[in-house]
C-alpha cells in the first residue's frame, strides 16, 4: 500500500518563559501549561486546511498511521508532539528543514530562509509573522485563531512546496538517514537510570562546593580572570599569559587546555586546592548535564529523546542539538553509565576504527599505508617507529606511540609544524609534551616523505576544485566529481562552497562566519569526513535491515548505539561488526576495522 503523505505543523501556546528559545522541546511539550492552538494539515496535494483545537485529536485519529508518512519542517518537534499527546507514530518521518541542511549546508534552514531561497522571484511564497500576535494568549479569541490558521496553513503550504521541489533530487539513503535520525528523538528506546544519575548530579554539585570552599576563595574570585590572576600574583607567583586571537592581546592562560595553566598546576601542587576550586567554578559540564537529562527524560518512562541534527556539519556530519550535545560523551563517563535499555534488552555499541586515517590513505592511494590497516598493524606505533629510529610498541612506549597517533591523526590535512608542536603542548589528548622547533620540523617531514601520496592528493584537491570554476562538463576524481566550485559526492550529496572564488591565488567562499579561505589539506579533511560519514551511516542503515527487531539508537562521530534483546548476544554482536565493516560499493578495496561490546546500560 502506497503510504498518504500528510503534512502537519502544530501550533501551540508560548510566552516569553514558555518558549523554544529557552528551554528544550522535551521540556516545553511536556510542560503542564503546554497547549495546542490548533493544527494545520494537507493530505498529499490536496489543499491544506485548518483544524481547531477541540477537534484536533478527532482529525488526527481519521488517518491509518501505519500507511502515512508525516511532513512537517522541523519534524522532531511536530513529530514529538504528535507521540507524546496523542500516542501516534507515522510509518515515516520528513523534515524539509533537515533536508534544507543537506542541500545547502552552512546556511539557515528556517522555512522563511529556505522558501526564499527555493522560490526567490515569488512573493506569494514567503512566511508570515502573524504568529507574534498571539504570544502570551492561552485561549485564542476568534480574530486572532483566525489570524493564526491563515499563517498556518501557508506554512503548510510552503512546507509541501518546498518538499516537491527538494524530494525528487534527494537521495533516498539520505532521506532514511532523516526518518531514523528523527526516530531516534521522537520514539526513543534508551533510558537513563535516574537514581544513578540524580546520585551522580548530587555528587558533582556536592564535589563542586567542596572545591571551591576548601581553595579559601570566594566564588567571585575564582571566576574572575582579572580578581584570580592578582590573587595568584599575591602568592608570589607569575600569572601565564597567551594571545588572544581575538584582540591580539596578552591575556592570562587560563583555559584548562591551555599548556601554561597545565604549567602552573603542575609547578606549584601545593596549591592544588586553589587550582581546584578554579576548576570547579569555570567547569560546571558535569553538574549541568546530569542536570539537563533529567529534565530531558520522560518522569514514568524514563525514556531519553536523542536529539541529533541531521548535517549539522558541511560535511554531514551529526550535531548536537536542544541542549543535550549527545555527540559529546566521553568514553567511560558516568554520564554514558546512566543510559540504559529498557527491561530483557541490551545496548550494543560498535565503531570503526581509524575510519578517516584509513579513508585518507584510500583516497590519496597510500597502499603501503593501507595494506598496514589491512594487516591489523598498530599504525601509530609503526610511524613513531620511523621518528625514533628503533621499534616503538604500545605496552613499552606508551609517550612515544602517542606522538605516532598525534601525527597520524594530525598532519593528514596539512597541518604544519608549530600547530603540531603546539597540539602535542596542549595536552588535550593525552600527556603535554614539550617538542622543540626542530624536532617538530622533523615529524612533519617525515610525514610528509613517509606518505608522501597524501600531500599529493592536497594540491589534486584543489587545482580539481580551482579548475571546476571554469569547466563547462564536470571533472571525475576518483569517487568524486568536480562541477562549478562543487564537490559531488558518491551518495548524490555534495560538498558546497558558497560563492567559491580564487583571489590572490588562493580559494575562499562564503562560510557561516562570512569569507572564508580554504586550501588543499582543508580540503582533503572535508571529503574524507563527509567520504567517512557516508560509509557509517549507510552502515546504521543496514543495520536497523539486517536486526529488524532490533532499534539504532544513536550515534556519536564513529559509534553506532543499538538497543536490542539480550537473547544470543554475541550473535547480535557479531553481526553489528560484520555490518559496520562492509566496505560501501564504490570503494570495496577499503580495509574496514570495528570493535564493541554489550552491556545492560552504555558503558563502553
Amino acid at each position: 500500500m502506497s503510504k498518504t503523505l500528510l503534512t502537519l505543523d502544530f501550533e501551540t501556546y508560548y510566552d516569553t518563559k514558555l518558549s523554544l528559545s529557552k528551554i528544550t522541546t522535551m521540556e516545553y511539550v511536556r510542560d503542564p501549561q503546554f497547549k495546542v492552538w490548533g493544527v494545520g494539515l494537507q493530505v498529499d496535494n490536496n489543499k491544506p486546511y485548518w483544524v481547531a483545537e477541540d477537534e484536533v485529536k478527532s482529525a488526527l485519529a481519521e488517518f491509518d498511521w501505519d500507511n502515512t508518512a508525516l511532513l512537517c519542517h522541523n519534524t522532531p518537534f511536530d513529530g514529538f508532539v504528535l507521540t507524546q499527546h496523542y500516542g501516534l507514530k507515522p510509518a515515516y518521518y520528513y523534515d524539509t528543514a533537515a533536508m534544507a541542511r543537506g542541500w545547502w549546508p552552512g546556511m539557515s534552514a528556517s522555512l522563511r530562509a529556505t522558501s526564499e531561497r527555493c522560490f526567490p522571484n515569488d512573493e506569494s511564497m514567503r512566511k508570515g509573522d502573524e504568529l507574534v500576535n498571539a504570544k502570551g494568549i492561552y485561549d485564542l479569541p476568534p480574530d486572532i485563531e483566525e489570524q493564526i490558521a491563515g499563517y498556518c496553513i501557508q506554512d503548510v503550504a510552503l512546507t509541501y512546496a518546498i518538499f516537491k521541489q527538494l524530494h525528487e533530487a534527494y537521495p533516498q539513503s539520505e532521506l532514511d538517514l532523516i526518518d531514523l535520525t528523527t526516530r531516534m528523538f521522537c520514539e526513543p528506546v534508551l533510558q537513563i537510570d535516574r537514581e544513578r544519575l540524580t546520585m551522580y548530579h548530587e555528587s558533582e554539585l556536592m564535589a563542586g562546593e567542596t572545591a571551591i570552599k576548601n581553595s579559601g576563595l570566594s566564588r567571585e574570585v575564582l571566576a574572575s580572570n582579572q580578581k584570580f590572576a592578582a590573587a595568584i600574583e599575591d602568592l608570589g607567583i607569575v600569572v601565564p599569559t597567551k594571545i588572544s586571537p581575538n584582540t591580539g592581546l596578552s591575556i592570562p592562560a587560563f583555559g584548562k587546555n591551555d599548556p601554561g595553566w597545565k604549567q602552573l598546576c603542575n609547578m606549584y601542587p601545593e596549591h592544588q586546592h586553589i587550582w581546584d576550586g578554579r576548576t570547579a567554578v569555570k567547569s560546571r559540564i558535569n553538574e549541568t548535564r546530569a542536570s539537563r537529562f533529567l529534565a530531558a527524560a520522560h518522569p514514568t518512562t524514563n525514556e531519553l529523546p536523542a536529539p541529533l541534527r541531521y548535517y549539522a556539519a558541511h560535511t554531514g556530519r551529526f550535531g548536537g542539538t536542544d541542549k543535550l550535545n549527545l555527540q559529546n560523551l566521553p568514553r567511560g563517563s558516568e554520564l554514558r553509565k546512566c543510559l540504559i535499555a529498557p527491561k530483557d534488552k541490551l545496548v550494543y555499541v560498535a565503531d570503526l576504527s581509524n575510519i578517516e586515517a584509513r579513508m585518507l590513505a584510500w583516497l590519496a592511494g597510500q597502499d603501503d599505508l593501507l595494506m598496514q590497516f589491512a594487516s591489523g598493524e598498530d599504525i601509530y606505533s609503526n610511524f613513531a617507529s620511523t621518528v625514533y629510529n628503533r621499534p616503538i610498541n604500545k605496552n613499552n612506549d606508551p609517550t612515544e606511540r602517542f606522538v605516532g597517533k598525534t601525527a597520524i591523526l594530525g598532519l593528514g590535512y596539512g597541518m604544519g609544524a608549530k600547530k603540531f608542536q603546539a597540539t602535542l603542548a596542549s595536552g588535550a589528548a593525552g600527556p603535554s609534551l614539550d617538542f622543540s622547533d626542530a624536532q617538530a620540523a622533523a615529524v612533519v617531514g617525515k610525514y610528509r616523505n613517509t606518505y608522501s601520496r597524501i600531500p599529493i592528493l592536497w594540491k589534486r584537491l584543489e587545482n580539481y576544485l580551482m579548475l571546476s570554476l571554469h569547466e563547462r562538463t564536470a571533472l571525475p576524481y576518483s569517487v568524486l566529481m568536480f562541477n562549478g566550485g562543487e564537490i559531488k559526492l558518491p551518495n548524490k550529496m555534495s560538498l558546497k562552497y558558497k560563492d567559491l572564488r580564487v583571489r590572490n591565488g588562493q580559494l575562499e567562499y562564503i562560510g557561516r562566519n562570512g569569507i572564508e579561505k580554504t586550501y588543499g589539506g582543508r580540503l582533503t579533511e572535508n571529503v574524507v569526513q563527509a567520504l567517512s560519514r557516508i560509509v557509517i551511516t549507510d552502515a546504521m542503515l543496514r543495520l536497523q535491515d539486517s536486526l529488524p527487531e532490533a532499534t539504532v539508537a544513536l550515534t556519536v562521530h564513529d559509534e553506532v548505539v543499538i538497543v536490542a534483546a539480550n537473547t544470543e548476544p554475541d550473535a547480535t554482536m557479531e553481526i553489528v561488526i560484520h555490518t559496520l565493516c562492509k566496505p560501501p560499493s564504490w570503494a570495496t578495496d577499503l580495509p574496514l576495522d570495528a570493535e564493541g561490546g554489550y552491556a545492560h546500560n552504555y558503558s563502553k
